[in-house]
Order: structure tokens, then C-alpha cells, then sequence
């Protein structure tokens, strides 16, 4: 069984996609590496048994902005599993990298808590299929509850005017779930990797389309806590009776559970 740590304050962004090769890592690196240029030293927990947001960060120049690095996908006999798993006092930001198969009961474990949920999808009709899966288990399984807004995809590698393109931009607009960012089939996000850098670490001059994408995602995570009041209050309303802050904490956490 995953498990993760659970802080109220802790801004927990899981991506996730059964699928391999979505870009999951990439995403996960380059959303860290943006929150490390604010100042403040967000976490990587990394699932996935290839380790590659791990290995990004081992890539990592020692003078950019630190990045805390955990390998979740690790197992160890001389440490407890939440010992293994425990994030920073000072990370606000933890970016969670999900491994490409998960049970069931793993959905739910991996998600509990979450402040948002990223799904990135590719232009094909293959990831087309595992993505609406996915996302039919992220509601039916973990229940994840559309009215919490936590939940977002992401049009990764695309190209535009092309047919694949438009029929993934079609599929997603009919699930009801935002796209919050469209990524182009860069090269910048294969020289980021290669170097242990992201996006926000490269000359804008030459990142800036894509820096641009990302931002996007970043600013809608940044309102993970206007999302969560706004689900609160929408659930008081159907109930039809006020809901005190700590009630209501708890009922959003059992709801995501």
C-alpha cells in the first residue's frame, strides 16, 4: 500500500496517468523547479520504480534553488516507511510522481489529501483511451469529488493544426474537466532533463513559449485553497446548514478519501 504524509497547509499535487511515457516526470520536475525559484523548497516524492524525477534531481546544478528529493518507489529495512516518506518542515509544495500502475486501493492512498490532481494526456488515440480510464477512476474509485476542483488536465507534446491534436482537444472538452495548459513538442523540455534543470532555469529568450504553459499550471495550483473554501461552501449550501472550519476540513478529507 503507497502512503503519503498529510499536512493541512501542505500543497500536495499529485500527477497521475497510468499510462508510461505521458510525461508525468517531466511535468513534476518542471513544476518544482518553478516553485523553487520563489524562494521556498518545494519536495519531489517519486513513485515511479524507474526513479526518473530522482535521477533529474541528482542531474541537479548545486547552485540553482534546492529541491528535496524523496524515493518513495525505495524500500528500506532500517527505516520506518513514514520515516522514508517525510517531507520537510519548510516544503509548502510537494509534487508528487506517481508510478504508471496502481491498484485500486492504491488510487485512493496516493490521492487522499491531495490539493490538486494533474492528469497530462498525449495526442494519441492509445493515451486518449487510458486517460479517460483514468479519470473514470479517479471519480468512481478514489471519489473524487468534481465540486472540490481539484482535479485538471494537461494536453502534453501536442502540435497544433494537426489531426491528432484536434481530436485530443475534442475528447478533452468533453470530459468537463478543465485544460488548464497546452504543452508544445518542445525540445526545451528534453535539454531541461538531460541537465537536471527546468524550464524557469533556462534563458527566457529561449523557454519563454513554454515557460508560459507552465506558469499557467502553476498559477491554477497557486489557488488549490480558494478551490477547497469554494467546494466548503457549496457542500453547506446542499446541506442547508452552516459548516464550522474544522468540520468542514474533515468532511473534505473523507470526501477525497
Amino acid at each position: 500500500m503507497l502512503n503519503t504524509p498529510s499536512r493541512d497547509s501542505l500543497n500536495k499535487i499529485v500527477v497521475l496517468n497510468p499510462k508510461g511515457g505521458c510525461g508525468k516526470s517531466t511535468l513534476a520536475t518542471n513544476i518544482a523547479a518553478c516553485y523553487a525559484r520563489r524562494g521556498a523548497m518545494p519536495s519531489i516524492m517519486d513513485y515511479d520504480p524507474q526513479g526518473s524525477s530522482i535521477a533529474w534531481l541528482k542531474r541537479r546544478p548545486d547552485d540553482l534553488p534546492r529541491i528535496h528529493g524523496i524515493a518513495a518507489y525505495k524500500k528500506s529495512m532500517q527505516a520506518t516507511r513514514s520515516w522514508q516518506l517525510r517531507v520537510p518542515d519548510e516544503t509548502k509544495d510537494l509534487i508528487v510522481d506517481s508510478p504508471a500502475s496502481l491498484s485500486h486501493d492504491d488510487l485512493r492512498e496516493l490521492t487522499r489529501d491531495s490539493s490538486s490532481i494533474l492528469v497530462p494526456v498525449l495526442p494519441s488515440s492509445m493515451d486518449i483511451d487510458a486517460a479517460s480510464s483514468c479519470i473514470a477512476d479517479l471519480l468512481l474509485v478514489a471519489k473524487v469529488n468534481r465540486n472540490e476542483g481539484k482535479l485538471a488536465v494537461i494536453a502534453n507534446r501536442t502540435r497544433k493544426n494537426t489531426k491528432s491534436f484536434a481530436r485530443l482537444m475534442r475528447f478533452l472538452d468533453s470530459l468537463g474537466i478543465p485544460i488548464i495548459a497546452v504543452l508544445r513538442d518542445s525540445q526545451n523540455f528534453v535539454h531541461a532533463a538531460e541537465r537536471g534543470v527546468g524550464l524557469h532555469d533556462m534563458p527566457p529568450s529561449r523557454a519563454y513559449p513554454d515557460v508560459e504553459q507552465v506558469d499557467k499550471i502553476v498559477g491554477w495550483l497557486d489557488g488549490w485553497e480558494a478551490r477547497r473554501k469554494r467546494a466548503l461552501r457549496i457542500m453547506a449550501v446542499r446541506n442547508n446548514k452552516p459548516v464550522s472550519r474544522v468540520t468542514a476540513i474533515h468532511k473534505t478529507q473523507a470526501g477525497s478519501a
